[in-house]
């Protein structure tokens, strides 16, 4: 998978990507491609999505799993994950928009995440947010779904 050689915090999210199927599959059910896109407005104020090998500080990159249904049967609650990379931070945007997030990876919450100071309920710094998770209710049997998030280079 020649995506994975393209900058090493992809490298980073494939590895620590997981996902949880709701019930038991065979290991090959799901298959998982992962890209990273740097995000780009054109002259006509259109997103445009172009590989990326390096980049530089500032550069907004998309991260984007694609999971696909390798058996003949649906699968039902499928729990997918994408850790933000170390030198990244995520912008707020993903799609879809049912993510939670996550600042250790083990406590998930809707967003934006919320926290006391000083008695204070205030959100916490999108710069704090480690990990992202996804609910795909259903994908059905021979089908793909996706879910990505955008970081910005630090």
């Amino acid at each position: 998978m020649k995506h994975f050689k393209l900058l090493p915090s992809v490298l980073l999210a494939a590895l620590a990507s997981t996902c949880v199927l709701g019930i038991a599959h065979a290991d090959d059910a799901l298959k998982m491609d992962l890209t990273a896109n740097q995000v780009i407005k054109n002259a006509e104020g259109k997103t445009v999505y172009s590989p990326v090998r390096t980049a530089p500080k500032g550069t907004v990159i998309q991260y984007k799993a694609t999971y696909t249904n390798t058996i003949n049967k649906d699968i039902n609650d499928l729990m997918v994950t994408l850790p933000i990379p170390t030198n990244m931070t995520f912008t707020g945007e993903v799609i879809p928009a049912s993510a939670q997030a996550s600042t250790d990876g083990q406590n998930y919450g809707d967003m934006p995440l919320m926290r006391k100071v000083n008695g204070q309920l205030v959100k916490v710094p999108l710069s704090e947010y480690r990990m992202l998770r996804w609910n795909i209710k259903l994908l059905p049997a021979k089908k793909s779904a996706a879910v990505a998030l955008n970081t910005t280079v630090d």
